[in-house]
């Protein structure tokens, strides 16, 4: 007995042993957030990440990683990655292929709010370093309530403010949105945003203290002021929320390390400023993109050439070099001269083009051409069954208009991959989507499942919002009734407090359609889209710490100005949707049964329907669980045929009507009559007509048509009577 206690006092002791260990180091820190505690735990969980923080909102939970690599590469860029990692277990869920019940590559909400952060924290970093900075945020715990977005953003700031690794930030991201009543939500929960018709509109507003660096927007129709007024109140928590953050720095923030950038030596950069004093800005005003790329890079070749003649070896870091004098002098002529570079105004749009219907067997397509950028929307409308089925960790649910984005390599001349959509291309064309899915009609409306696809066939600056407007023709064209056209600008801004150079009274200058080296070498990206009466959708990135709700406010000002000259000349190609589909386009009819007769229509193993398929020619048959179905042929009779079918077999009969059919099968006791729809009525000996019958086949035979009146409907079965006709009662002989 003694030895089972000491047994059991030792086990007790080593599991406490083994929790006290796993507890060593754990700190937590608190904040409320729209009435809920945002948490932040620091432990020795990933403890050989550079940094790592859980961070915790209701009961979602988000593990936030950073790593930084040990040595510095020869690139010329700042290499960066944001992995955003969904776990299906987050949600309580097991979802893959029946063979593969795992995750596989990330879904497209997965890569959106990856690009969310990457977006938000990488203009906080010096794009001079050349050493390998990776995030991973993993979704531990979802609840269905609360957005991990906004745990995911700020749980990486957190990480990064707290690592060794060189990083201006922190920064803070939430959701905002504007009920119906007028009132302004703080990260509404799931649930409430997905209530139709609740909100007006949300978007996700992110940036550090005072100034606001990443916008997404979805919304339908929004007033301009609506949306600043939001922006207001988002950069109040925002405030807060990076305050909290910087507090945590102060307590247990490590010391920022030195980590080496790329900068030439003195008398190499002194040598390339004199070398293209005077030459950069002729081949910088070329209008044609082409010619002033080929241009640049002659530059650059007569510049290696110098080098060679001077005897300068070193090269590297050189061309961030040049990169660095032209952001300088761009920024200069805008904000001194008002000189944009193609010698634009400042709220000018390029010379715009716009032609619908291009292609005969397409069901609908709309180009649209903006300066040197042009997008090709193509519309295919296909039944209710070809919608896509969407599983994520978030929701699972049917996508029924979908906007696909492709870039090919050619579209800016150049040779690159071509294959599945990058994150650019998810990114661009869900920002198109959004711009136009409240738009359009509801299923009732126009039944059909709906997927544009944008080929960007040459790119000089925002290929998204020209995709935004040639969609919306196409869809016109297809004859989808949109509510009302929709198009999109993108744009931008230089400001004063990046180049020392400026001497500008104003700090800052809006562009209106950005192009080229504004869109490069610019401050901002801010890209809006809306119809005539307001603002559906809004995207920006900076290049700058951020920007201030000011600057916002003139943005969609001056943007809502250019997205009301662009509908203009898109009226011009299509005022209105066509009244009717494509002749290529599949028909397709609606009807309503009882759902308790699906199963008639469907038949054992879908023999029924699929016979009915086959016999009328229809393309697909889809029934819901409420009972409506769609019927899609390829024109419209064999879509009536299989219409009529279905009709047949789930009529309800009702005594006193007159029917008429064959004679299937005769008993000693009558016979029985097929009625239509598979459906069969029997007619008793004694209803067969006035007076004595001795035998059945002296009154109808085998094959005979014969009218009669249905006397009877009881537990399916239907009773009929041909003397009930009286003198109207006909037979046709077989």
């Amino acid at each position: 007995m003694l030895g089972v206690l000491l047994e059991v006092f030792e086990c007790i002791c080593s599991l406490a042993s083994r929790w006290s260990y796993s507890m060593v180091g754990k700190k937590e820190f608190s904040l409320d957030v729209a009435g809920k505690p945002f948490t932040f735990m620091v432990s020795r969980l990933a403890e050989q990440a550079t940094s790592s923080i859980i961070g915790t909102y209701g009961d979602t939970s988000v593990l936030a990683t950073v790593v930084m690599g040990h040595n510095d590469r020869e690139i010329d860029y700042f290499p960066l990655s944001v992995d955003y990692e969904e776990r299906f277990y987050a949600a309580g869920k097991i979802l893959g292929s029946r063979f593969v019940r795992r995750e596989g590559r990330p879904t497209e909400d997965a890569i959106l709010s990856g690009r969310l952060i990457d977006r938000t924290i990488r203009p906080l970093f010096n794009n001079k370093m050349r050493r390998d900075v990776q995030i991973v945020i993993t979704v531990l715990s979802y609840d269905e309530q609360n957005d991990p977005d906004f745990v995911a953003l700020t749980t990486a700031s957190a990480a990064l403010a707290i690592s060794e690794i060189p990083w201006d930030g922190p920064v803070a991201g939430l959701k905002i949105a504007k009920r119906k009543t007028g009132e302004y939500v703080i990260n509404p929960a799931i649930e409430e945003l997905a209530a139709e018709g609740e909100f007006l509109f949300e978007a996700f507003v992110s940036g550090v203290e005072g100034k606001i660096n990443m916008i997404e927007l979805a919304g339908n129709e929004t007033k301009e002021d609506d949306i600043v007024e939001a922006f207001n109140k988002a950069s109040d928590e925002i405030k807060k929320i990076v305050a909290f953050q910087k507090d945590l720095v102060s307590k247990i923030g490590k010391p920022k390390v030195k980590v080496a950038l790329v900068e030439p030596a003195p008398e190499v950069i002194t040598e390339v400023k004199e070398f293209l004093k005077g030459k950069l800005e002729a081949v910088l005003y070329i209008k044609d993109k082409a010619e002033q790329h080929k241009k640049q890079h002659e530059l650059i070749e007569d510049l290696k050439g110098h080098f060679e003649l001077k005897g300068i070896e070193e090269w590297f870091g050189v061309e961030l070099l040049v990169d660095e004098e032209i952001d300088a002098i761009v920024h200069k002529n805008v904000l001194e001269k008002d000189l944009r570079p193609d010698g634009r105004k400042l709220d000018e749009v390029r010379p715009l083009e716009a032609e619908v219907g291009l292609f005969k067997r397409l069901h609908g397509s709309g180009l649209f051409i903006r300066g040197g950028t042009q997008a090709l929307a193509v519309t295919t409308l296909a039944a209710p069954g070809s919608e896509q089925l969407i599983e994520t960790m978030e929701q699972s649910y049917k996508k029924r208009f979908m906007l696909h984005y492709n870039f090919p390599p050619f579209s800016t001349g150049e040779i690159g991959r071509v294959g599945a959509p990058g994150r650019r291309e998810i990114g661009h064309g869900n920002l198109a989507r959004k711009a136009i899915s409240p738009m359009i009609p509801s299923k009732d409306e126009f039944p059909y499942t709906i997927r544009v696809v944008s080929e960007v066939l040459a790119s000089n600056g925002s290929s998204s919002m020209a995709t935004t407007c040639a969609s919306s023709m196409s869809l016109m064209d297809a004859g989808v009734p949109l509510k009302n056209a929709v198009a999109g600008i993108a744009m931008g801004l230089m400001t004063a407090s990046k180049q020392e150079t400026v001497n500008s009274k104003q700090e800052y200058k809006i562009l209106t359609d950005i192009q080229g080296p504004e869109d490069h070498y610019g401050d901002m990206d801010c890209k809006i889209a809306g119809t005539n009466k307001g603002v559906n959708a809004m995207q920006m990135d900076v290049k700058v710490e951020g920007v201030t709700v000011q600057i916002l406010k003139e943005t969609l000002e001056q943007a809502k100005k250019a997205r009301l000259e662009i509908l203009e000349v898109m009226n011009k190609a299509i005022a209105k949707p066509r009244e009717n589909v494509s002749d290529f386009a599949p028909v397709i009819m609606t009807l309503n049964i009882d759902p308790e007769r699906i199963g008639e229509v469907i038949g054992p193993g879908g023999k029924i329907i699929n016979g009915i398929i086959a016999e009328t020619g229809a393309s697909t048959i889809d029934i819901e669980q409420s009972g409506l179905v769609f019927v899609a042929g390829p024109d419209r009779e064999k879509t009536e045929a299989a219409v009529n079918i279905i009709k047949s077999i789930t009529k309800e009969f009702q005594i006193g009507e007159i029917v008429e059919g064959p004679v299937v099968r005769v008993l000693e006791f009558g016979a029985i009559v097929d009625i239509g729809g598979g459906r069969d009525g029997m007619v008793h000996v004694s209803e067969l007509k006035q007076g004595f019958v001795k035998n059945v086949t002296d009154v109808v035979k085998l094959g005979d048509v014969v009218r009669a009146k249905i006397v009877k409907v009881e537990n399916g079965k239907i009773g009929l009577s041909i003397k009930a006709l009286g003198d109207n009662a006909e037979k046709t002989q077989n």
